[in-house]
This record gives C-alpha cells, structure tokens and sequence, in this order.
C-alpha cells in the first residue's frame, strides 16, 4: 500500500500539477486555498483525485467567509487574497471546503491513522512546531495512533512520540523551508519519507503577477515562493 501525502497547497496548480508520484491513495491534509492564484484548479483536482481531504484553515475562511487567523506577517496577504480566492470559486466548491472534515480517524493496512490540518486539540488552529513539547498532549488526544498527520507549519518533519509518528509532509504550494522545493511524503508498507521536487516556481510567480492584488502582496507572496520564507 502507498499513500501519497500533500498539504497546505496554496493555489499553486503548478506545483500540483508537477507532483512526481503516484499511489494507492491521496491524502490532502487542508488548505486548498489562498495565496496562490489557481484556487479554482486545485480544488477541482483535489475533488477528482484525493482519496481523504481535511479542511484547513484558509479553506475554512474561504468557506465560511472567517477569520483565517494568520500571524500578522501574513495576515494581509491571507485576507488580500481570500476575496481573490472567494471570487474564483463557484458555490460548488464553496460548500466542498464547508463540508470538509477538521479530523479523522481511519485504519489501513493494519495501522491505525489520524489526520488533521493543524493539531488534533485544535485542528484549524493550533500552531505546534516539530520540538513542541505540546506533541505529547496531541498524541494522547488523538488516542495514540500508529501514525499522526498534520500539516498548517509548511515545515517537514517526521517525529515519534511512544508509539506514535508524527509526520508533517511541509506544504507543496508555498513551502518554508528556506527553499522554493515542493514539499510532500510517501507512506509506503509502514514507512514514510519526506521527499521534495522542483517544479515550475517561474510559472506561478507570473501568475500571481496577474492577480487583482496590491503590489506589496504580489512582493510578499513572491518572495515566499521564491525564498522559502518570508
């Protein structure tokens, strides 16, 4: 069994698009939408392939017209952008992102799953970084499942915590990484691997060049792309 695993992809179809696997099943951990400039192309895709998709954050804002409750650095481009986001999605995929699970909890292969957005005590919300000493508490809400995925942090990591691993597969729509590298991972017969792939960055960057926003948040959300951090 191998399941591919993506999160936080942002708008950015290019990335989407040039994602180089393909497994037994998808699993999107949220955030479909916002920053990039192809939301309405992501959604679809992730509609037509994805096997389990989680509702993340901006997808929840987008949805709901909410809140995103980003930190101040990217507070602005969150909110620039999700009424560029609003307007390119029809009512069709509007109720797709209300309709999307904040958890769940599924058995494959003989292991037992638990996906979230963020993290199992707040699954649109809560910010936990790999070295948190908060995992410990997130694991035990999540009953200790043989693995935990997360995403929100665009940040990879994998972790274990008794028997539990946590993976966070980073973002492959807008990656922090301190590289523009696309970000995901592979669980395959019990092991995961934390991959990442160049795709046409250039492509994205024009696109968003094109988008109906302030010149600052095209400066700022290219600089993301392209750097790898703000």
């Amino acid at each position: 069994m191998k399941i591919v695993i993506i999160s936080d992809l942002h708008g950015n179809y290019d990335a989407l698009s040039a994602l180089p696997e393909t497994g037994d099943e998808l699993w999107v951990l949220g955030d479909l939408v916002n920053y990039g400039p192809q939301p309405r192309e992501v959604v679809e895709h992730v509609r037509r392939h994805a096997n389990l998709v989680m509702r993340g954050n901006h997808d929840h804002a987008v949805g709901f017209q909410a809140d995103p409750r980003c930190t101040p650095r990217y507070r602005e481009m969150a909110l620039t952008t999700m009424q560029y986001s609003s307007a390119r999605l029809d009512s069709s995929d509007k109720e797709y992102l209300r309709g999307l699970p904040l958890t769940v909890t599924v058995q494959c292969d003989g292991r037992n799953f638990f996906l979230c957005h963020a993290v199992p005590s707040n699954p649109l919300f809560g910010y936990c970084p790999e070295d948190s000493v908060q995992w410990i508490e997130e694991v035990a809400k999540a009953n200790a499942p043989d693995f935990l995925f997360v995403g929100h942090t665009h940040t990879p990591f994998v972790r274990k915590i008794g028997k539990t691993m946590i993976v966070n597969p980073g973002s492959l729509g807008q990656p922090k990484t301190g590289r523009p590298d696309a970000c995901y991972a592979v669980w395959e017969d019990g092991k995961i691997e934390l991959k990442q792939f160049v795709y046409p960055m250039e492509e994205t960057v024009r696109r968003i060049g094109a988008m109906p926003v302030p010149v600052e948040v095209v400066h700022d959300l290219v600089t993301v792309l392209r750097t790898g951090s703000v």
